[in-house]
């Protein structure tokens, strides 16, 4: 085992690469709760959900390990998750069997690409003012998320949409002592201090008897069966569900690419020229791992930057990612406690997640407005659209476009005119109402 994952060339131990699993998956494991809770919103059932969610992070964390050897976890990733539910669901009105079409068609593209070395292509054709605004702006999309959840912000009125919620109620009270809960815990250091906050403000609903006690601790896994390949191929070949089917494959494809060079950096994986040598392996788990993904009934999955806290911890090879897939395994047999969370409980994550992801807007470049507007319309256009694809897709379209008009088109990767003419279809399919 030792030879295989080369522990003496990156002098490393097993000692060190449990415990940067263990950290990884303690500061990883709400997405357990988190992931089902936003599905639901679709119509997905909760346990199904949950199941789902565990065994595609066992499968894409145990694939990167053994295959690509880094050590980082896969699950399904936060953003195209509430893209799926809120946005092709609740808004465009697909059903959730198309909107798992689309995940499974982008995973199928991305499989295809990555073999035929065109992902890593594109990858360098997007400059690093957009890559910057995505991550910023899907932290803000995911923290206004859990403000709703806490109840902090509600729906407003005609020319005010939303406002401030009722904050004297005794649920937004425990949510909020989650919220300071957890941000303490944060600026203390403490391993797994997301998941402590939810158990700590899950522990005060059960108290205060706002939510029932759980009737055992253990139980085998719910059954997957109702969502397990139910995806409906046929409704997704529709030329209204292009404009989906290519945020998916944008958003995916953006996450991934930020996600894996943020975290080699940080592990010292990357080679003098900043590339990650054989980026293609962890390029092909994140793909599987999307196809898995649909199949067993959730979203897109990939990368989770979350893995920089083991790595924080010493973890330097696929070995530590085999710890982060067998406690994930573990997890599946503790259904009924993790399954009572309320969104109370863990809208304080989803605001403390989108905090984390909105470290990016220090990289703008802003003294340059071509770069800048491109960057500030993704997003603005991501939280008050409410639509993560019109955002990302509206980055790509006004960057080569100011470009163009302001006689720089020298400076666009012929890459990014491939990126804005698919953005352009999300507009030309959109179903405007």
């Amino acid at each position: 085992m030792q030879s295989y994952f080369n522990f003496q060339e990156h002098r490393t131990s097993y000692r060190q690469e449990f415990l940067a699993g263990i950290t990884t998956f303690f500061t990883l494991s709400y997405i357990i709760i988190v992931n089902p809770a936003i599905l639901a919103a679709a119509g997905i059932p909760k346990g199904a959900s949950m199941t789902a969610t565990i065994l595609t992070a066992i499968f894409g964390t145990l694939l990167m390990g053994v295959y690509a050897k880094r050590p980082f976890a896969v699950a399904p990733y936060m953003g195209e998750n509430a893209f799926i539910a809120y946005t092709v669901v609740q808004t465009l009105g697909y059903s959730w069997q198309t909107a798992m079409a689309a995940i499974f068609i982008s995973g199928v593209l991305f499989t295809l690409i990555t073999l035929a070395g065109l992902r890593g292509w594109l990858a360098k054709a997007i400059p690093g003012s957009l890559k910057h605004s995505f991550s910023a702006g899907i932290g803000l999309f995911l923290a206004f998320l859990g403000l709703g959840n806490m109840g902090i912000v509600t729906l407003g009125v005609p020319g005010a949409p939303v406002q401030l919620g009722n904050i004297a109620q005794l649920p937004v009270l425990l949510s909020l002592g989650g919220l300071l809960v957890t941000a303490v815990l944060l600026i203390q250091r403490i391993t797994g201090a997301i998941l402590a906050g939810m158990v700590v403000t899950t522990a005060a609903f059960l108290l205060t008897s706002l939510i029932p006690l759980p009737q055992t601790l253990f139980s085998m896994p719910p059954s997957i069966e109702p969502i397990f390949m139910k995806i409906d191929i046929r409704g997704a070949w529709t030329w209204g569900f292009a404009g989906v089917i290519t945020s998916v494959l944008v958003m995916d494809f953006v996450d991934t690419m930020g996600t894996l060079f943020g975290l080699s950096s940080r592990a010292n994986l990357l080679d003098e020229e900043d590339n990650l040598p054989e980026i293609e392996k962890p390029m092909l788990v994140d793909a599987l791992s999307t196809i898995a993904a649909s199949l067993f009934g959730t979203t897109t999955a990939g990368v989770y930057i979350e893995s920089a806290a083991g790595i924080e911890q010493g973890g330097k090879t696929g070995f530590t990612a085999l710890v982060v897939a067998a406690l994930f395994a573990l997890s599946l047999f503790f259904s009924p406690v993790l399954t009572i969370v309320p969104p109370f409980a863990y809208g304080p994550a989803l605001v403390l997640v989108g905090m984390f992801m909105l470290h990016s807007v220090t990289k703008f470049n802003f003294s340059d407005y071509s770069e800048l507007l491109p960057a500030f319309l993704t997003v603005a256009l991501i939280i008050f659209t409410f639509n993560i694809g019109v955002g990302i897709t509206a980055g790509f379209i006004s960057y080569t476009v100011l470009k163009l008009f302001t006689g720089r088109a020298g400076e666009v990767h012929p890459g990014m005119w491939i990126l804005a003419l698919l953005s352009f279809t999300f507009y030309l399919f959109y179903p405007y109402h």
